[in-house]
């Protein structure tokens, strides 16, 4: 096969959890998607991709990501076009530390949380991790998927993952800044990488699934 020198990777973020309603940090803490409430947006979401046909799919091993493909991909299962999900921690949320289960209003006047807002994540949590940290392992990941996509000439992945992770793959990958790279949930962006010289850049991104006014 023909090694790739243009990739789609679609990244999306998973369906609504009682915490995301809550407006509770998750971080690495394993919540399971709030059903049935979450069931019209990923409709939504498999929808926008029924016919999108993935070389590959790459999953966040925490369950809320988990049953989010299990949803996206369902009716696919004898089509075997990607081959099987590969679950990988390195897509999981930024590991908030000791803010997990807790809600903005709990955490509003504590002023190591405030330091961290303000940093606009550029410093650890306690206990977590940073935005350089989570940029360190999903940018490995990243590496990989791109080897991949060189070698066995894969043009369209699928990952599932998690809000603060596909907005830091917007900040390194858009430019985009800290507060306007948040997506909802069962949304996320279509980055699309060319391959130049053995190098891979970003060449531009979109909205996932794409705005009612771009489709109508």
């Amino acid at each position: 096969m023909a090694a790739a020198d243009r990739l789609e990777l679609v990244v999306v973020r998973h369906g609504l959890t009682c915490w995301n309603r809550e407006r509770r940090y998750q971080g690495h803490r394993d919540i399971p998607l709030l059903l049935p409430e979450a069931e019209p947006d990923l409709d939504r979401l498999r929808e926008a991709l029924a016919d999108v046909a993935f070389d590959a799919v790459h999953c966040s091993d925490l369950t809320r990501c988990r049953q989010t493909l299990a949803h996206v991909l369902e009716g696919r299962e004898r089509e075997g076009e990607q081959g099987a999900p590969r679950f990988d921690a390195r897509l999981r949320e930024l590991a908030f530390g000791d803010y997990e289960g807790q809600t903005w209003d709990e955490l509003k006047d504590d002023p190591g949380y405030r330091a961290w807002v303000d940093s606009q994540g550029r410093l650890a949590t306690p206990g977590g991790e940073s935005a350089d940290d989570l940029w360190a392992r999903l940018s490995a990941w990243l590496v990989d998927v791109q080897a991949e996509a060189r070698e066995a000439g894969h043009r369209r992945v699928l990952a599932v993952s998690h809000g603060g992770a596909i907005r830091e793959l917007r900040r390194r990958l858009e430019n985009a800044n800290f507060w306007d790279g948040v997506v909802g949930q069962a949304q996320g962006r279509c980055f699309t990488f060319i391959r130049e010289e053995d190098v891979w850049s970003c060449s531009s991104s979109s909205a996932v699934p794409a705005p009612a006014s771009a489709t109508s």
